[in-house]
This record gives C-alpha cells, sequence and structure tokens, in this order.
C-alpha cells in the first residue's frame, strides 16, 4: 500500500449520519496520520517519556501504558532506554489496536520485554508499578468512572512512582475556551483537515471525547493521594501533567528538589 492510503480521509465525504467515533479498523489504519494532525504537542509528549522514565523510574520495573493505541510510548522508551531497563505493558480496548501493536513492537523491539493487554482499564487487575502513562485516554471513559480509575492507579504504583497524564482539556472562562478552540480547529485546518472533515469529526466525538479542566486534574489527582502534581506541557487545549506518589507520607519531611 502506498503512504497516501494511510491518510485520514474517514471524514472527508458528506454523511448522512456521523456515527460515534470509535477505535476500529478503519482508525487504525490512519491513526498515526490522525493522531499527527490532531493532536498539537504529541511527537513532544512522546518524546519526553523516556527522559521522564530516566529520572523516575526504577531501574527494571513496570510500565504501564493505558490506551497504548499503536504502541508509540512503548516504541519511544525502547528508543531511549535499555532492554533491561523496564518491562512494558500496554493496554487497550480495541482488538484492532492490540492487534497492530503486538506486531510493531514484536517488530521493532525485539529484545525488549513488550506485552500488550486487550482489555478494560477499568477493570484491569495492576500489578506493581514504577511508571504509568495515561495518554489522552481518561477523556474517553464516563466522568463518573474517572475518579476510580486514578485511585486505582495510584495505588498500583510503587513509592516513588509517577504518573503521566496527557488530555483534551477544556478552559474554565468559556471566552478563553472558544478561542483554543477555535485555534485549535484553525490548527487542523494548517494540517490539511477541510471544515466539513473538522464538523463530522466533531460531532463523532461528541459525549464520546468529554473533556476537564487543568483544575479538575489536579484536584483529582490530588483527592487520590498524590503528594504534587505538575502541568508540564500545554499547546491549545492539549496537555500533560505529571503526577508524583512519594516515599515519604504526608505527614512525613518534605520532598527535596531532585524528589519532585
Amino acid at each position: 500500500m502506498s503512504d497516501a492510503s494511510y491518510r485520514d480521509a474517514i471524514f472527508s465525504t458528506p454523511l448522512d449520519r456521523v456515527a460515534r467515533f470509535s477505535f476500529d479498523e478503519r482508525v487504525v489504519a490512519c491513526f498515526p496520520d490522525m493522531i499527527r494532525r490532531s493532536v498539537p504537542g504529541y511527537g513532544q509528549i512522546l518524546g519526553m517519556l523516556g527522559l521522564i522514565a530516566q529520572r523516575h523510574l526504577r531501574h527494571g520495573a513496570r510500565v504501564y501504558d493505558l490506551g497504548s493505541s499503536l504502541g508509540a510510548g512503548g516504541l519511544a522508551l525502547a528508543g531511549q532506554l535499555a532492554p533491561d531497563a523496564f518491562r512494558y505493558t500496554g493496554v487497550d480496548l480495541s482488538p484492532a489496536m492490540v492487534s497492530r501493536a503486538r506486531e510493531t513492537l514484536a517488530a521493532e523491539c525485539p529484545d525488549h520485554a513488550m506485552e500488550v493487554l486487550e482489555g478494560d482499564i477499568r477493570q484491569l487487575e495492576y500489578q506493581p508499578a514504577s511508571m504509568i502513562v495515561l495518554n489522552f485516554t481518561l477523556q474517553f471513559l464516563p466522568p463518573q468512572d474517572r475518579e476510580a480509575v486514578v485511585a486505582r492507579l495510584f495505588a498500583a504504583l510503587e513509592p516513588g512512582g509517577v504518573l503521566v497524564l496527557s488530555e483534551k482539556i477544556r478552559a474554565e472562562d468559556e471566552q478563553e475556551n472558544a478561542w483554543l478552540v477555535e485555534r485549535y480547529h484553525d490548527f487542523k485546518r494548517a494540517n490539511g483537515y477541510s471544515d466539513l472533515e473538522i464538523s463530522q469529526k466533531r460531532t463523532a466525538l461528541e459525549n464520546v471525547l468529554v473533556p476537564d479542566t487543568l483544575a479538575g486534574h489536579h484536584a483529582r489527582l490530588d483527592q487520590a493521594g498524590f503528594s504534587r502534581t505538575h502541568t508540564w506541557f500545554q499547546l491549545l487545549n492539549f496537555a500533560s501533567l505529571i503526577a508524583f506518589k512519594h516515599e515519604a507520607s504526608r505527614g512525613g519531611a518534605t520532598p527535596t528538589p531532585d524528589e519532585v
């Protein structure tokens, strides 16, 4: 197949009825192009995963990549870390994503310990982990389920572990939010999407992708027990946070700068 076959054109023709967005075979076939042209800063976020792991991951520990799609997070980590530095477990609900990710990781990272599970991150039996990556996944869960998921991830993290949470966000101020959405649509137009594609995809994602505010994310992480959180990246209405589970208890010693 030519490279053009992988270009995202799912919403390029008028549809009588726009179906709810799902990660099916059509999306899998064009997903790298879709996410590159649709998520500002995606490449930068992936590129930082290895650097964050080098700083905070216990050598040889498990890394969970939840909503792992085609395994881009695993590829990013394997590109910067030695095979014995970590054990990667990707988890995705889409059978098509899981199948393709397994093939890709086996071909690209044969010396690394990489597995991809098909499953619902709300029901997964988590093993102890030193790092958990949640890239643009929580936003697809019903809002009422998110608090419990984050609490379970906190429990799964080892003391000293970190959670990287990347999400599409909404601003609390309506005028600011409208400006961010407008500029995001400009970003998509600059990447070759038509107004028809932008409109139809927005309809398909309505009530499927429900964004939170940054304040809401930080409050949820704090409530789960994380001792400190940072918004380390934001471009338009897309952001990435890091949350720390310190070895000291909340009533213990104040973390040093190196620990945070």
